[in-house]
């Protein structure tokens, strides 16, 4: 049985990135090498690949790269045979536990990824029965800033960035519905699925923009609902940017292919108790650019 494990499953990389870069300076928040690891998506969603041999071949491969003049021999060893437990067979619990080794006395383990929101209740029953105790924070950003970062992070991903700068409606529409890229979008069914599959105190559902607004507060607020004490972050840690997709601006046309998606989604989050931040219908606003 792992310790207390802390899983993010929001679905906006930039964001889960700075939470990791953030959360990783508590003394009480361990990560190991990969901070998506996707074991449970593995587990509990069928068909899921993202731990196949060629991925995490892909995943380890950073890790094996030395150099003599930098480097000290604790964090190669640690690297290597993190990287070797990454890549042993076969992916069971055991192989979970084991990517954790290293922890000292970190009260959490964290594993953030956004496949996560999409696991069953059956899942999370075997995952709440694992661990002593568990804690899940889905967070939720602008429908369209996110599809059109999704949509330039995965051209960036499989080497097509400038793909973007091409696209026309049809072709956004097309590429954006395909089930693997809009099951993100549909914030209204992943927090009925969360909501109903985790009890309250091990879920909580937030906002970036609130993130943003306030960051020591809403960093307050986790560690609350982590029940670990408040850590102090330095500015120049909460000012840091990541910025993981190409630059390309999104085109005029595009909020409007999913206008009443929007609106459907903040209709549906706002009759589960969840208000959206007014700044999601902006693009839909008069004299407004979608840039």
């Amino acid at each position: 049985m792992l310790s207390n494990l802390f899983l993010s499953v929001g679905a906006m990389k930039a964001g889960t990135t700075w939470l990791e870069k953030v959360l990783s300076t508590h003394p009480d928040v361990f990560f190991t090498f990969e901070k998506e690891i996707h074991y449970f998506a593995h587990a509990y969603i069928e068909g899921e690949g993202a731990l196949s041999k060629e991925n995490r071949l892909r995943r380890a491969s950073q890790y094996s790269h030395i150099e003599p003049s930098k480097d000290s021999l604790e964090d190669v060893r640690n690297r290597l045979m993190w990287a070797a437990n990454y890549l042993s067979d076969p992916i069971n619990d055991l192989w979970y536990r084991n990517l954790f080794l290293f922890r000292d006395t970190e009260a959490y383990c964290a594993d953030f990824s956004n496949l996560y929101a999409h696991i069953e209740k059956p899942g999370w029953d075997r995952i709440s029965a694992g661990v002593k105790r568990l804690r899940v924070i889905y967070t939720m950003r602008d429908p369209i800033s996110r599809l059109w970062s999704h949509a330039k992070f995965h051209s960036q991903f499989v080497g097509k960035a400038d793909d973007v700068n091409h696209w026309t409606p049809e072709i956004a529409t097309r590429f954006m519905r395909r089930p693997f890229m809009w099951k993100h979008a549909e914030y209204g069914q992943t927090v009925r699925r969360l909501s109903g599959s985790l009890r309250e105190d091990q879920l909580r559902i937030t906002f970036f923009e609130n993130l943003h607004e306030d960051q020591r507060g809403w960093l307050r607020s986790t560690e609350d609902f982590l029940e670990v004490a408040h850590h102090g972050y330095s500015d120049e840690l909460l000012s840091r940017r990541v910025n993981e997709s190409s630059s390309a601006p999104m085109p005029e046309w595009f909020p409007e292919l999913f206008r009443e998606d929007v609106q459907r989604i903040c209709s549906e989050l706002s009759d589960q108790g969840y208000e959206p931040p007014a700044s999601w219908l902006r693009y839909y606003q008069s004299g407004t650019s979608a840039t």
